[in-house]
């Protein structure tokens, strides 16, 4: 790694500070690559709160606000506040069931009421994570990155048939342009060097962006309703307090906080070769919090890590905090230009999937990485296998939970991640410590 300097421009160094005609494309990469996922979960709980077409396009302007003060908080920490770590922050799907369900009984007002007092929840795990990090180590960790990664698959090949609830969904075209997408980025990745190899993921998404717009799948009628400037509006929304939304979003905070652990172990080690500090994991969840406070107040709805950019960072290597700042940037001016937002959501959701699901397949294999960092002693093993059996396996089968009180089918039922986490940690303080050589001694005793 090059070391510190006024005219260190290493792509691969934490502070290095490359020309912008190498780091504009590779930050524009992580925008390309998170921008669905920010914009959607808003559009959808817009829709379930019955909000006014400008009200949906607001919210959809301080998501994009949100995403690139918390992702500038990340990499550029104010004190306690923020990792100082190569991540992307965004609006998380994680939270979009209990969204929907708090939305649809009281309203966007008890979201932003749940969300805010979620955020204080998030601030005060961040401020105890030293003492209590000891319940996650990389067994627990790497269950919860793995899971995530297991969990975003059914998301990858949604994208690549089209899209749920697109009219072509499912259609030849839809997986032949993702795969061709697909195709380019493993051709960069695999047989290219330097810059094409590092962007392999862009220039995936160029060349399928290319093919839909000659198939005519790209529409631009967003981009032309949209406004040039337009700012976020503190409080437009309002906010009110109801103790049911409290809790539900206060437990979501907290899982979402153990991903959080996930996800930066998952940056340090695999684009850094490296385990994360406790000063890291502290800041970046407190860093979480706050913008999650902030947001309720701003009109902008949870964010949490990405863990498709964290896929990024594992996969390029390329750390320089510049170029992230760059993608904070581009999700600052969508923002305030909505035309700009607009012109990202263009890119046919096929184009993303085939780009994205060698992303989500590192975040497995990251997960992984973190899992043999331990024995895998019969104990690891167990605690490993049950947890992601019980968190895919519910989450498959949702229906199982059908006679449960609504609150237990909207936490557990819809998140594999939630499951698994909650599994590990339990699993990793019931069962017995054991390594490989008591076990042996156990079997030589038995003979």
């Amino acid at each position: 790694m090059i070391g510190k300097s006024k005219s260190n421009t290493s792509v691969f160094d934490l502070d290095g500070v490359p020309p912008l005609g190498k780091a504009i494309p590779l930050g524009l990469q992580h925008v390309l690559a998170m921008i669905v996922g920010n914009v959607a979960p808003v559009i959808i709980i817009g829709g379930v709160v019955g909000l006014s077409t400008y009200d949906r396009t607001l919210l959809v302007q301080c998501a994009l606000f949100i995403a690139g003060i918390a992702t500038l908080l990340q990499l550029y920490p104010i004190g306690r506040v923020g990792s100082g770590l190569p991540i992307i922050m965004g609006v998380s799907f994680a939270y979009v069931p209990s969204l929907i369900a708090v939305g649809a009984q009281y309203g966007i007002t008890g979201i932003f009421g749940a969300q805010l007092i979620g955020g204080i929840a998030a601030i005060v795990v961040g401020i105890f994570i030293k003492p209590i990090r000891k319940y996650f180590p990389p067994i627990v960790a790497g269950t919860v990155v793995f899971t995530i990664g297991l969990s975003l698959y059914p998301i990858a090949i949604n994208y690549i048939a089209g899209g749920v609830g697109s009219p072509n969904y499912g259609d030849f075209i839809n997986w032949g342009i993702a795969g061709i997408t697909l195709a380019v980025v493993l051709f960069c990745n695999q047989f290219t060097k330097g810059y094409t190899k590092l962007a392999s993921i862009l220039v995936g998404i160029t060349v399928g962006y290319i093919i839909s717009l000659y198939f005519g799948l790209v529409d631009f009628t967003a981009v032309k309703e949209a406004g040039w400037l337009s700012i976020p509006k503190p409080l437009h929304f309002g906010i009110e307090f109801y103790p049911s939304a409290i809790i539900t979003m206060v437990i979501m905070y907290i899982v979402n906080s153990v991903q959080a652990v996930g996800d930066l172990s998952a940056t340090t080690v695999g684009g850094m070769g490296r385990e994360v500090t406790h000063e890291e994991l502290s800041g970046g969840i407190i860093g979480n919090g706050f913008c999650s406070v902030l947001a309720s107040v701003i009109g902008g709805l949870p964010t949490a890590t990405y863990s498709q950019n964290v896929g990024i960072v594992a996969m390029t290597k390329v750390i320089s905090k510049f170029v992230l700042a760059l993608a904070a940037g581009f999700l600052l001016l969508g923002g305030f230009v909505p035309k700009f937002g607009a012109l990202m959501t263009t890119i046919p959701q096929c184009v993303l999937g085939g780009a994205t699901i060698t992303v989500f397949g590192m975040i497995t294999m990251t997960g992984i990485q973190l899992i043999t960092q331990d024995e895998l002693s019969g104990r690891n093993i167990t605690i490993v296998g049950l947890a992601v059996a019980l968190g895919i396996g519910i989450s498959q089968v949702p229906e199982s939970l059908a006679l449960f009180p609504d609150w237990v089918m909207m936490i557990f039922g819809s998140s594999a991640v939630v499951i698994s986490t909650i599994i590990a940690i339990a699993l990793n303080l019931i069962l017995p410590e054991k390594t490989l050589a008591d076990e042996q001694n156990e079997r030589e005793e038995m003979e």
